[in-house]
């Protein structure tokens, strides 16, 4: 069975910032633009990448970040009426921001490793697999 990752706002931003943690991103999506495994983000992610490179670094930085990541070999997964109801129901047993909750919901529905740097996901262990990179300080949100 092919290897399927999460990639949340967090290891993405690892990613682009080349921040602790990067080489990992970096190497699970070189081996998704190889086929030897599938790597997804929500989304919700993608939205977060965008607003908060608008707010500290302006516009044109967002538009650029956004281009990247849809050049990668990422599939976005969006929303739709089950995802949403396990984001609520993530939601209402953990203490997650909605965003993060759509995001461990994704994980759990494509029965995947979460990749992040956000130690608030350590609260939904029962509810999916996660593979920690090295924790930075809080970003906002």
């Amino acid at each position: 069975m092919v290897e399927r990752y999460v990639l949340d706002t967090s290891a993405l931003f690892a990613f682009a910032q080349e921040e602790q943690g990067a080489d990992r991103v970096e190497e699970i999506v070189e081996a998704a633009a190889r086929g030897e495994c599938e790597a997804f983000i929500s989304f919700i992610t993608l939205a977060e990448l965008y607003y908060v490179t608008w707010q500290e670094e302006g516009e044109s930085a967002a538009k650029a970040l956004a281009v990247m990541v849809k050049a990668l070999r990422l599939s976005i997964i969006e929303s739709d009426e089950r995802l949403t109801l396990l984001a609520g129901r993530i939601k209402a047993h953990c203490r997650l921001s909605l965003a993060d909750a759509f995001i461990a919901a994704t994980a759990s529905i494509l029965s995947a490793t979460l990749i992040h740097k956000d130690p608030e996901f350590e609260q939904a262990a029962s509810f999916i697999s996660t593979e920690q990179l090295p924790y930075k300080s809080q970003r906002k949100k």
